[in-house]
């Protein structure tokens, strides 16, 4: 849009009924601080600026608000008196008299960009107020939207309403749109003649009406609509969320066999194609390509999967986990800053954590490379069409070749040139009948412990 636009995104209350030690707006929804959901959609909405109304933790609110990228300017309220007040906290952002203002609540994550546009464009057409509504079933506690012959006329608090105001279903949902060139007028107007004694932002269709300015209304689903004030409300929020993103996720062209059953993050990426199963967890910055299959109860968290690669069962990959094509990571593995090189295999029972795995190598179960000594990690490589035999511990930093053999049982603490055999293992002894002078031995003890006392 060519009409410049300030955001005053309320998050300034003190979250008591979340019974937390940190500010609501910083709880997560699909991993990512409600505060921050809500800067997306206005930035999605042509926003360029905006002023951030705080409270509680107002350095943290700030400082996680302006990862998105828009300009935030804090403004400290000190006081509840009513919205009506709070938005008059940015009373210096407002007197730089944008062409539009939108009011927007930092608890109301699931809020989309469309009804922002479509209330700037409504104060594009000449009104000076848009209220953001939603029609609801259950209406108590929200404020009603009055119209006549289709024309907003007022919007009255519940607390204020009159039995058939009460009984009206089209609700408000708090946010809104002004006239950037007259908010800061409209707004001193506000009084707290009610019956809560507060500074009431809905008051300013009916003055705005008084002036002979126009107001207009703008419909939401009641979904994104929805603000948080507990934790209970926050698992309502986030089930909302991962049914909305599954859906969309679905729709470009993925298969999940159990939808219900598969929580993904905010920034989730996955192909057309790919197969998620039941009972998956995405964490943050996992991106899956196209034809993957990542099988049931497996934990992805800042990894990458490459086109037709597999992950799982009951696989987990850690940050840093990058999968080549046609790659596995089969049951019972964990993966940490490692390479998988495309063709390679890891199947079972394994822990590749700090390395290079070479294309088409195959790791046998029970792996591990051991790269940690206590204080810091190493790196161990492992090349092309190297095969790893079971149950071997490679001792990083350490190196295996193109195309060399590790036999099972193996401890491997020194480089394996290309082609080589390498077996780290102590011989094996044959000590004939000393098996049963051991059970013998170890029954008379247990017998001995067991034996009642005189």
């Amino acid at each position: 849009m060519e009409r410049s636009c300030l955001a005053v995104i309320l998050a300034a209350g003190d979250s008591t009924r979340m019974k937390s030690s940190f500010s609501k707006v910083l709880h997560p929804v699909a991993g990512l601080p409600m505060i921050s959901h809500v800067m997306r959609a206005v930035g999605a909405a042509d926003v360029r600026n905006v002023a951030l109304v705080v409270g509680r933790d107002a350095e943290k609110v700030t400082a996680t608000a302006a990862r998105e990228g828009i300009p935030v300017e804090p403004f400290l309220q000190d006081k509840r008196l009513g919205t009506g007040h709070a938005v008059l906290m940015a009373r210096e952002a407002l007197s730089r008299q944008y062409h539009d203002v939108l009011v927007a609540y930092g608890d109301v994550p699931l809020i989309t960009p469309a009804p922002l546009i479509e209330a700037r464009r409504k104060l594009a057409e000449g009104n000076d107020v848009v209220v953001i509504g939603f029609h609801t079933e259950n209406p108590t506690g929200y404020g009603r939207l009055l119209t006549e012959k289709g024309s907003l006329y007022a919007i009255r608090e519940e607390k204020d309403a009159t039995d058939a105001e009460r009984a009206v279903k089209w609700c408000n949902s708090g946010i809104m749109a002004i006239n950037g060139k007259r908010a800061l007028d409209l707004l001193q107007r506000i009084t707290n003649n009610n019956a809560k004694g507060e500074y009431y932002l809905t008051d300013l269709v009916e003055i705005v009406r008084k002036l002979g300015g126009k107001a207009a209304m703008v419909e939401a689903s009641e979904e994104e609509m929805t603000g948080c004030n507990t934790r209970a409300e926050l698992a309502v929020l986030e089930a909302m969320w991962q049914k909305r993103r599954r859906h969309e996720i679905m729709l470009s062209g993925v298969t999940m066999l159990a939808p219900e059953t598969v929580f993904l993050s905010h920034d989730t990426v996955i192909g057309q194609d790919a197969q998620i199963e039941q009972n998956v967890v995405f964490g943050p910055g996992v991106t899956v390509e196209s034809g993957a299959v990542i099988h049931a109860f497996s934990h992805l968290e800042g990894s990458h999967v490459a086109a037709g690669a597999t992950v799982g069962p009951f696989a987990r990959l850690r940050p840093g986990a990058h999968l080549g094509e046609g790659s596995k990571v089969g049951n019972f593995c964990e993966v940490k800053k490692a390479e998988i090189g495309a063709g390679a295999k890891v199947n079972h029972l394994t822990y590749i954590g700090d390395a290079f795995i070479g294309a088409d190598a195959n790791i046998g179960a029970g792996t591990i490379t051991c790269n940690y000594d206590g204080v810091n990690k190493h790196v161990t490589k492992i090349g092309e069409r190297a095969f790893i035999g079971s149950n071997t511990s490679l001792v990083a930093p350490v190196s295996v070749g193109n195309d060399a053999l590790v036999a099972s049982g193996s401890v491997i603490t020194t480089d394996v040139p290309d082609e080589a055999l390498a077996l780290g293992r102590a011989r094996q002894e044959m000590k004939p009948g000393r098996a049963v002078v051991i059970r013998e031995r170890n029954l008379a003890a247990k017998a001995a412990k067991s034996k009642p006392k005189e």
